[in-house]
């Protein structure tokens, strides 16, 4: 008996998923804690532009990765709070990850 391609399909998808929840463990932890909500979201890069995408394809699975910045309210390891800019990358169905603060801080 044949086997119907959508099973090998579903299959892989479950892989993908299944991979997804995995974090990579050589990557840095956070030196900051993210205050309230992120204002004025805008992309920075998207689709062959985001230079990271073999790697982000290998740790988090398969998206539409996007490079993106905005402006939040952030305390740092020292418990000062600051509003900085951060960057990011973030996929539809994977969520944002590799938060970064770039410097210098706006206060």
């Amino acid at each position: 008996m044949r086997q119907s391609r959508y099973k090998s399909w579903n299959a892989s998808r479950f892989c993908v998923a299944a991979r997804r929840e995995r974090e990579p463990s050589n990557l840095p932890l956070m030196d900051f804690e993210i205050l309230g909500d992120i204002q004025n979201i805008e992309p920075i890069a998207r689709g062959t532009g985001v230079h990271d995408r073999t790697r982000l394809r290998k740790h988090y699975g398969k998206g539409r990765w996007r490079k993106m910045k905005g402006f939040a309210t952030v305390r740092l390891v020292d418990s000062t709070v600051h509003t900085a800019e951060l960057h990011w990358y973030e996929a539809h169905g994977i969520g944002r990850r590799e938060f970064k603060i770039k410097f210098p801080l706006l206060d």
